[in-house]
């Protein structure tokens, strides 16, 4: 229990880590716990079983939230297609098997969407897009505070945008996606840095004034920046929330993708007056937000 009642526990699925957290019905973090994850349809119930019990269980919380890659049905709570979990084509009935664990309601989402809902919990703002600029690249939108799923669950799979038909071979099967060029694996790839992160040798490397660096970051920028571009004009947030594993750079990174959209709204007067730049942001680092935003998939 938390002092404003029953809290809430969200659980964000990772492929090598879960994290947990309890919340109270405002969103605010009241503990934390993170696990390993375990491989595999049994490895994921066990090691979300764990955190959950570790947070308090139904003694602390009224319900758990799960945000979990790969192909989720929020509505049956069932996902598949999770290949870094060891979640291929079978569906694991996630929901199910974790309330009878658990003995909680169980709620079940995408993790960027989840990140996305945490985005607004924390900003406040119930009109925006959240970017997840990770091992892929794809976004969550939020309008008038809920979130857009689409009608096959595809809204926002904005990294499968192809932009060069000469391009790399994405993982989609398309050529030239997005995702091969504003990703941390195409950054990865571009840049590989050993046991540094990828993102973090490469801004460095860019800043020292490394003329391959700030080439291949240039680049990436500019990628990240036509992702912004094509979200805000199919949805037209009020904030566009730069978040995922490349986000941990922080403000440099809002800083590069900014200059970047600039840079294409300079030959456009009608790119001009929507002022993308001026409507990034960076996840606060330290927060949470898949978890805290799966927490809030219980509250009433």
């Amino acid at each position: 229990m938390t002092a404003n009642g029953p809290g809430l526990i969200g659980l964000d699925i990772g492929a090598t880590k879960t994290l947990g957290v309890l919340v109270d019905p405002d969103g605010h973090v009241q503990a934390q716990e993170l696990q390993a994850t375990a491989p595999g349809a049994a490895g994921v119930i066990d090691t979300a079983a764990r955190v959950v019990a570790d947070l308090g269980g139904g003694a602390a919380a009224g319900s758990v939230g799960v945000g979990i890659p790969g192909l989720v049905d929020h509505v049956g709570g069932e996902v598949q297609h999770a290949v870094n979990l060891g979640l291929n084509g079978d569906r694991l009935s996630l929901r199910a098997l974790l309330e009878e664990r658990c003995s909680l309601p169980v709620h079940v989402e995408n993790d960027v969407n989840a990140a996305t809902l945490g985005a607004v919990a924390l900003s406040g703002i119930q009109d925006l897009v959240y970017l997840s600029i990770g091992t892929g690249l794809a976004a969550g939108i939020a309008i008038d505070g809920r979130v857009r799923r689409g009608a096959t669950g595809a809204a926002g799979e904005v990294g499968h945008v192809p932009v060069d038909p000469a391009g790399a071979l994405c993982r989609c099967g398309q050529r030239g996606c997005l995702e091969t060029v504003a990703s941390g694996s195409a950054l990865a790839a571009a840049w590989p840095s050993g046991d540094r992160p990828a993102a973090q040798a490469l801004f460095a490397a860019a800043a020292a004034g490394d003329p391959a660096a700030i080439a291949v970051r240039d680049r990436f920028s500019a990628g990240v920046a036509d992702a912004v571009r094509t979200l805000a004009l199919s949805v037209d947030p009020q904030t566009v929330v730069l978040g995922g594993g490349v986000a941990h750079l922080g403000q440099v990174l809002v800083d590069h993708v900014a200059e970047a959209l600039r840079r294409q709204a300079a030959s456009s007067p009608f790119l001009a007056s929507l002022d993308l730049a001026a409507r990034l942001r960076v996840v606060p680092e330290g927060q949470p937000v898949a978890a805290i935003g799966a927490a809030l998939l219980g509250r009433p």
